[in-house]
């Protein structure tokens, strides 16, 4: 394979064979920091991020350590800094000048390249521009508007970048108002840890810490690609494999962040360009396969059980005697595999199952991480209970070293949950709500992210207020919820960037433009800090660094507060303007609300790395209904049984994200590390199928979902890239690719949207 091709025009591939890190991060820190035209303020910033006493990153939720290195920040977290403190602004001017429907014509990277917001707007449909308007005004008409409804066909939705402190004050604003209808960007990714988690081990989060990398002796990796979506671990990464750590990897695509690192920050490693291997073992598992696969390594743990010595078992007995229920039909259903079927589904021969297996029977302290690989498909609980009950064979849970670490995405996904954004009001203290804040949580469950969009498409929905994020385009099934979007009563945008949710709006629409995580927030009480909570379950606080972009920017706490009133008056005793003025009485609100995990949040909110909420599971107490831990059989194989096909013609697309995006947020056009450059409108396809297709690489296909609902979805102009991808699977850039997913293909008990196995026909353009 050629190492430099020109497929358009627009778009050259390579076969990238650099590490990941190295000169390229640094070119691209370069690059971040002249774009925003911040070459000095953004280094100076930069200095601050993930450490005591400065601000948290606005992107991934990966750790941040008591110890922090001078960077303490990735390459993609320096694009999210970047980005947010750029000095180019989005004005009133700017809308007078183009319309909407003009607007909705620009691409995602360009709506939000135009820069920060600066006023608080309202669609004029008069003219279809967006006009300024003052906070008064659009709180107050937006009040009417929510309080004109019933508070059931209201939908209030939470980006994963929203504070600890705003966004305990929404939930309770939504449950004022009287909806449990909060679903949020959890939602849409590891929602099915935050039920698979509970059943089998009794905790909705993870059981790693940091301090686990350093005691480790194994590390299985699952279905996510940290090069791209977490780049600071790969610093724990590289300190586990340069100690001998095997790190055995099942994932799809060969990514370069799960083989080399080179370190950025070490000066020897640059000079030399000597990078450290990462995985010990790359297993390229067929999407959907990884039940399969983790079902083959246990029958192998088995086999070789019933040979072993009784004074050197295979199986922890000891363990799953004392904490266990359920092994003897786990065990079962394991026998019961057989190895054809294994193979068959996984895409893995049973010998490289068998060496995985070696490696997990020798260890004695061993980490599962795990990603969207798992979550995102039908049964992705399932699969993510089959991965705890291979913990759970050898006793990995609940042990220095050991344990289940789901990679969490945006950067206080995880701390919404636990402050109560969630559609489920048995998952708040409904009594201590009550008991403090006069507000009778509604008994009815809410709408998740994928039940909302379907209740927008059949006019059931008529409002949606959205606290951060891109919703419009990061939703399934873009052309049936777009046009019912556009049938909303009532939009209400709460950003710092403009994108597409703004521009396809309801019948009146808001844009309300608030401050960012690093711009300072001065209210009565002086200047103000936040908290989140990272993807290990630690509390950190967050203090800002630079100026407002515009003085008309108001806080998100403000803007809740606001609306709140407006929209629930006299519906609560939530002191709303003394919060405001001061956001130690929020927190000290969250921790008389959640004590056990939030007491004297105020006194430890800048230790040093963070405190770690409690986990009873990682003290091998269970609070499962059964007091143990869980082995709970998967009912099947097969991870996507609604798209389950026999046609050879149909392949299975994987969306994901390129190194150039955090989530919808699209930096540039480049995928440095898959060695695409100049365009997202590509389809990965391993050579094979492209021969059996009658292709060729840079052919322009279309693909079509393989559905037999009545409904077409197609995206068309996709070029052809080579790339090391199993037969039978393809790949393609989220959101872009997202047309393509049907709502109802969604995980069965979490709700969240199957993207990582849509089944699509691929067809030649002319």
């Amino acid at each position: 394979m050629a190492n430099r091709r020109r497929l358009s025009d627009d778009l050259e591939v390579e076969s990238y064979e650099a590490p990941s890190g190295g000169w390229g991060s640094v070119r691209s820190l370069a690059t971040s920091l002249t774009r925003e035209h911040v070459p000095i303020k953004g280094s100076r910033v930069l200095l601050h991020q993930n450490k005591t006493g400065g601000f948290m990153c606005v992107s991934c939720a990966w750790a941040k350590p008591a110890d922090p290195r001078v960077f303490e920040f990735c390459e993609n977290g320096a694009k999210a800094t970047t980005w947010e403190i750029t000095h180019k602004r989005v004005t009133p001017e700017f809308f007078a000048a183009r319309t909407v429907t003009e607007l909705e014509s620009w691409d995602d990277h360009h709506l939000e390249a135009a820069g920060r917001l600066t006023h608080p707007m309202r669609w004029d449909p008069a003219i279809d521009k967006y006009v300024p308007i003052s906070w008064e005004a659009a709180f107050a008409e937006i009040g009417r508007e929510l309080r004109a409804l019933h508070p059931d066909r209201a939908v209030f939705y939470t980006s994963g970048r929203a504070s600890l402190e705003a966004s305990f004050m929404y939930g309770l604003f939504a449950r004022a108002y009287g909806t449990n209808n909060l679903p949020d960007s959890s939602n849409m990714c590891h929602e099915t840890s935050s039920v698979a988690l509970p059943e089998s081990i009794g905790v909705p989060v993870g059981t790693c810490t940091l301090d686990d990398f350093d005691k480790t002796d194994c590390i299985f990796f699952f279905g996510q690609n940290v090069g791209t979506s977490s780049p600071r671990m790969l610093h724990q990464l590289q300190d586990a494999a340069r100690r001998g750590v095997p790190i055995v990897t099942f994932n799809p695509l060969r990514e370069r962040g799960l083989e080399e690192f080179v370190n950025p920050q070490a000066p020897g490693e640059m000079i030399s360009d000597k990078p450290t291997r990462i995985s010990s073992q790359y297993h390229q598992v067929r999407s959907g396969g990884d039940t399969a696969a983790i079902m083959g390594i246990a029958k192998a743990l088995l086999a070789w059980e019933d040979r072993a010595d009784a004074t050197n078992p295979i199986i922890d007995w000891a363990f799953v005697n004392e904490h266990t229920h359920g092994w003897d039909e786990f065990a079962e259903a394991v026998n019961l595999c057989e190895w054809s079927e294994i193979e068959r589904r996984s895409g893995l021969q049973r010998d490289a199952l068998e060496a995985a297996a070696a490696v997990y029977a020798q260890a004695n302290a061993v980490m599962f991480i795990y990603g969207m690989g798992l979550t995102q498909h039908e049964q992705g609980v399932e699969t993510v209970q089959t991965l705890i009950n291979l913990a759970l064979m050898r006793g990995n849970i609940g042990r220095p070293g050991a344990g289940i670490c789901p990679v969490r995405g945006h950067s206080n996904v995880q701390g919404q949950r636990t402050v109560g954004i969630t559609e489920k009001p048995w998952m708040v203290p409904v009594d201590k709500i009550k008991q403090q804040f006069s507000i009778d949580v509604p008994e009815n469950k809410g709408l998740t992210t994928v039940e909302a969009c379907a209740k927008v498409i059949d006019g059931s929905v008529r409002a949606m207020v959205l606290l951060g994020g891109n919703l419009v385009r990061a939703v399934p099934e873009h052309r049936l919820v777009e046009p019912a979007w556009r049938k909303l009563r009532l939009t209400v945008n709460i950003l710092t960037k403009l994108n597409r949710s703004a521009l396809v709006h309801g019948e009146v629409s808001f844009i309300l433009p608030c401050l960012g995580r690093i711009e300072f927030d001065e209210q009565a009480s002086g200047r103000q800090a936040v908290a989140m909570e990272d993807s290990t379950g630690c509390m950190h606080g967050s203090r800002a660094q630079v100026t407002p972009a515009s003085p008309h920017l108001l806080s998100e706490p403000r803007i809740i507060a606001e609306l709140a009133k407006a929209a629930a008056p006299g519906r609560s005793t939530v002191p709303w303007d003394e919060w405001v003025s001061d956001y130690s009485r929020i927190r000290d609100a969250i921790a008389a609300t959640y004590p056990d995990i939030f007491h004297d949040f105020n006194a430890r909110l800048w230790q040093p790395g963070g405190f770690h909420r409690p986990l009873a599971a990682r003290k091998r107490q269970w609070k499962t209904k059964t007091g143990k831990a869980n082995f709970i059989a998967p009912t099947s194989l097969v991870s996507d049984p609604k798209t389950e096909t026999k046609d050879p013609d149909v392949v299975q697309l994987i969306t994901l994200r390129s190194n150039g995006q955090f989530n919808t947020t699209i930096y540039s056009y480049d995928d440095r590390l898959r060695g695409i450059h100049g365009s997202r409108h590509v389809v990965l396809m391993h050579p094979g199928d492209i021969a059996r297709f009658a292709l060729k690489e840079g052919s322009v296909v279309t693909l079509a979902t393989a559905a037999n609902d009545g409904v077409t979805r197609e995206v068309g102009g996709l070029r052809i890239v080579a790339y090391d991808i199993p037969q039978g699977c393809i790949a393609g850039y989220y959101p872009e690719c997202n047309p393509l997913l049907p709502l109802w293909h969604h995980e069965k008990k979490a709700k969240t949207p199957a993207a990582k196995s849509i089944p699509v026909r691929v067809r030649a353009e002319a």
